[in-house]
């Protein structure tokens, strides 16, 4: 790959090409994630449950088991030969799978409606992350405004709209390796929309998938936006929108579901309050 995704080292290594401001920003937020992983992981035994009820993957398990004895049962007392009309012709693991999902919607539509304080505790990781992506949207719209009308903003040099090109890329892959290496590992102890697959991706959730995509399409902007700053090829605007728009949907679809994904009323099916203070963001 062109770009490295060893974090430490491209941190340390592309720091210096941002204005202070930025340099500031960014090494704080990718320090203070490598050090809340370090000195204050997230334990979450897999026995564990909520304080007050069980949920999510071990309260569907206990209505399958439940589901399952109570058709042995009424099977064992009618002698297993004759079977009730309304389920005629039905296996009983999907008259179980049926019960156990219509119970779940009936149990999630009766949560109560969250306070204001609680929404902001299960809100934060949505608000932090949108934060972070309203910067990539901001910077994938100069260069995409640019590369559609085919003149660069005014005032900006060529260099600098290369740099700028350069520099969201290298954002974006920082960001994307704290995600993978300390955030998304933490989220999939509960939350199946962050498993990460094993090796080559394989069986990953749909926003590590996502991730991959990305990153096919930044590597071959990458390459034409360092030739140009070589002098290796001249910067043309109609080539530019050539290496942007095979990955702009995946781009834009990937921004606005994970901040769903972290958003408070998704939150709370999986993590206590107490938890969600914990998380590392």
């Amino acid at each position: 790959m062109l770009l490295s995704r060893r974090l430490p080292r491209l941190v340390a290594s592309t720091l210096h090409l941002l204005p202070l401001f930025r340099q500031q920003q960014y090494a704080a937020v990718a320090f203070t994630a490598l050090n809340a992983a370090a000195t204050n992981p997230l334990t979450c035994p897999a026995t564990a449950t909520p304080t007050s009820t069980i949920s999510g993957p071990a309260k569907s398990h206990q209505r399958q088991q439940a589901c399952a004895m109570s058709s042995s049962s009424a099977a064992a007392a009618n002698g297993a030969t004759e079977q009730s009309p309304t389920l005629a012709g039905t296996a009983p693991e999907e008259t179980c799978a049926a019960t156990t999902t219509k119970t779940e919607e009936k149990e999630e539509q009766k949560l109560p409606p969250l306070s204001a304080a609680e929404f902001r505790v299960y809100n934060r990781m949505a608000e932090h992350m949108d934060m972070f992506h309203a910067h990539f949207r901001q910077s994938w719209n100069l260069l995409w405004s640019a590369a559609t009308s085919g003149k660069r903003p005014a005032g900006m040099s060529m260099r600098s709209f290369i740099m700028e090109g350069l520099q969201f890329l290298q954002y974006l892959t920082v960001h994307h390796d704290i995600e993978e290496t300390h955030i998304f590992p933490v989220l999939a102890k509960k939350m199946p929309e962050f498993k990460m697959g094993t090796g080559k991706g394989k069986g990953a959730a749909e926003l590590l998938r996502q991730h991959k995509e990305i990153h096919k399409g930044m590597e071959l902007l990458e390459a034409y936006l360092m030739q140009c700053r070589s002098g290796e090829a001249d910067l043309e605007m109609r080539v530019l929108k050539t290496k942007m728009e095979g990955w702009a949907d995946v781009l834009w679809t990937h921004l606005d579901q994970e901040v769903k994904t972290l958003g408070a009323e998704n939150m709370r099916k999986y993590w206590s309050p107490e938890e969600m203070r914990r998380l590392p963001m």
